[in-house]
């Protein structure tokens, strides 16, 4: 039987209808160092006194609104509220490069602009062309968020019926969102999502991947609100009806773990995997037997459930070296953490290697893996706790297609795929050909309906030897070492591939009894060199020989967002990166046998 979809409706409608429920906990964040609450009769309140201050400032329905913050309360009231003005949301990263931020306020032609903070305001400041309203969050005066909500709480006082008649002028095909894509490949590109596409997104995720998750339950948010993958997921719990606590910064995440201890949490692959490079580095760091303990435990735990999920069976001596690893360590580690009462972590936005996710699996704390872009409103498919195929990113969501063209490329199609470009129709039309949009991910979908991924298009290299080249495969194998910050791998007509490699410099340190020298010396030393390129074979020894790792450009310090090597996605810009390190990369494949070392430049 075919699963009921959801109606078509305006986000209004839906923040409406399900903020209709009294609950006192809706929403939470750190207020002077303590979690306080924000109820849903509230929140609707915010959003409706906010719109009214909108339209009062002089915007028309289907104005664009720029919002730059940081997670908090604040910034989900003024989303809300630009829906029920009946404008267009615009979210940017307040780490965003400055060319990009011009760029976006220029192509976009933000009317009106909110910005969490002052510092944030004078960081953008000279990127910004003059416009006409900016509203502070985190300050004072006639330009504080206070004072326009106070501004609008007084018009829709002697007006009340004005937040319900602006929401009448959108439709559900109406633009909602138009956020821009990272940019690695040069300017970004506004990918315009309708009202339609994030509710119905929204709503079959809760449906098919979120099922195992109850009312008032408590979530964490660590990932940005800018990034299309939790704005949705603001939207995906709020259907859920759970509390919704947010975590404003990620170096506060392992504290608010710790204190929330709560059931669910969207992530991506780079917090898993440095959660896990924590343990064992915290091990290390204490050494004895605990530094010899926790790493053994941790590897049991990943090929105890290796053997439970893939086969043959765990043996008896591994159920019964995972039963005192369980005993000694796990349940500790898991108590430490604050993942005890997890029903699921949530991936997605790129690949998660197999490792990470059962080594969770052996913590008690399931991985469900999704899969999606910006341009799908993100969600495609998912996993769910009931049916969790570890390797693949689940099945297509209720009221979504999938399928795979002659070249392997994945292709979908339904009411979650964007409106198209903004002002450009030449790429919206090389993007989506007969309703299906053409995802630039390779993979396959296997007898039971689970999809894989196995490449990215346009990344995909081949070698001079005539073999193509995964880089994400390698990279994620990479990843495993806690030795390694951030890899990138290259090799396109060359003879095999290389990595950058952005050590973890306090574990080196650690391990190689290293002194306490900058960066940029230590990359200089033998011995890095020497135990990074064994770490390099270590990870790589199960790949095809014409996959392995044969030398290592050291890089001194990490790629950033402000060095403009990542964009706010913490995706790698791989062009920028590969034409910064150029020389070093080509004097890597002509030096023999020792690798390069690169300096920040």
């Amino acid at each position: 039987m075919s699963p009921t979809l959801p109606e078509k409706e305006t986000l209004t409608s839906l923040i409406r209808r399900v903020l209709a429920e009294p609950r006192d906990e809706a929403l939470l964040e750190r207020v002077a160092g303590r979690f306080t609450a924000t109820s849903s009769a509230r929140i609707l309140e915010r959003a409706q006194d906010i719109a009214c201050a909108i339209r009062d400032s002089g915007l028309e329905r289907g104005d664009r609104v720029a919002l730059v913050s940081h997670d908090c309360v604040d910034w989900i009231a003024c989303d809300f509220a630009t829906f029920f003005a009946g404008c267009v949301v615009v979210p940017i990263y307040p780490t965003q490069a400055l060319d990009q931020v011009d760029y976006i306020l220029r192509h976009c032609e933000a009317k009106l602009l909110f910005v969490d903070r002052v510092a944030t305001l004078e960081r953008i400041e000279s990127a910004t062309r003059s416009i006409a309203t900016i509203v502070v969050f985190d300050s004072d005066g006639p330009g504080s968020l206070r004072a326009f909500e106070t501004r609008g709480a007084a018009i829709r006082a002697d007006h009340s019926e004005l937040p319900q008649a602006y929401e009448r002028e959108a439709a559900p095909d109406d633009l909602a969102v138009l956020i821009y894509t990272s940019g690695t490949t040069g300017d970004p590109k506004g990918v315009m999502l309708s009202h339609d596409n994030i509710a119905f997104d929204a709503q079959s995720t809760v449906e098919y991947g979120l099922s195992s998750i109850t009312a008032n339950d408590d979530v964490l948010s660590v990932l940005p609100f800018s990034h299309i993958y939790e704005h949705t997921m603001v939207y995906i719990y709020l259907v859920a009806r759970v509390r919704y606590f947010i975590c404003h910064d990620p170096d506060e995440l392992m504290t608010d773990l710790r204190e929330v201890r709560p059931a669910g949490v969207t992530c991506v692959p780079r917090i898993f995997d440095r959660v896990v490079a924590g343990i064992k580095g915290q091990a290390m760091k204490a050494g004895g037997l605990q530094g010899r303990l926790v790493p053994w435990a941790l590897a049991v735990g990943r090929e105890y459930m290796r053997a439970k999920t893939f086969g043959p069976p765990p043996s008896a001596s591994l159920s019964l070296s995972y039963a005192v690893a369980r005993r000694l360590v796990i349940e500790r580690v898991r108590e430490r953490l604050g993942i005890d009462r997890i029903k699921y972590f949530m991936s997605g936005s790129a690949a998660l290697h197999i490792d990470s996710a059962l080594t969770f699996l052996a913590l008690g704390t399931p991985i469900m893996q999704g899969y999606g872009l910006t341009e799908t409103s993100p969600v495609i498919s998912v996993n769910s706790v009931p049916v969790n195929r570890y390797g693949t990113v689940g099945k297509p969501i209720p009221g979504v297609e999938v399928r795979i063209a002659d070249d392997g490329e994945i292709l979908t199609r339904g009411r979650h795929v964007m409106l198209g470009y903004y002002h450009d129709a030449e790429a919206t039309a090389a993007a989506i050909e007969d309703g299906w949009f053409h995802t630039g991910d390779v993979g396959h979908v296997d007898s039971d309906g689970f999809l894989l991924i196995t490449d990215r298009k346009k990344e995909v290299f081949k070698t001079s030897t005539g073999k193509w080249v995964s880089p994400a495969r390698v990279e994620s194998s990479i990843k495993r070492s806690v030795f390694v910050s951030q890899v990138l791998v290259v090799g396109d007509n060359r003879p095999f591939p290389i990595a950058l490699v952005c050590p973890n410099w306090d574990l080196l340190r650690v391990e190689l009894t290293l002194p306490d020298d900058p960066p940029a010396d230590l990359a200089e030393r033998e011995d890095v060199d020497a135990f990074l390129r064994h770490e390099m074979e270590k990870r790589t020894h199960d790949l095809a020989s014409y996959e392995r790792v044969r030398r290592v450009v050291v890089v001194a310090r990490e790629f950033s967002v402000e060095s403009g090597e990542l964009s706010p996605a913490m995706k790698v810009k791989r062009r920028v990166v590969e034409q910064r390190y150029a020389a070093q990369i080509e004097f890597a494949y002509q030096r023999d046998p020792a690798p390069q070392r690169a300096h920040a430049s």
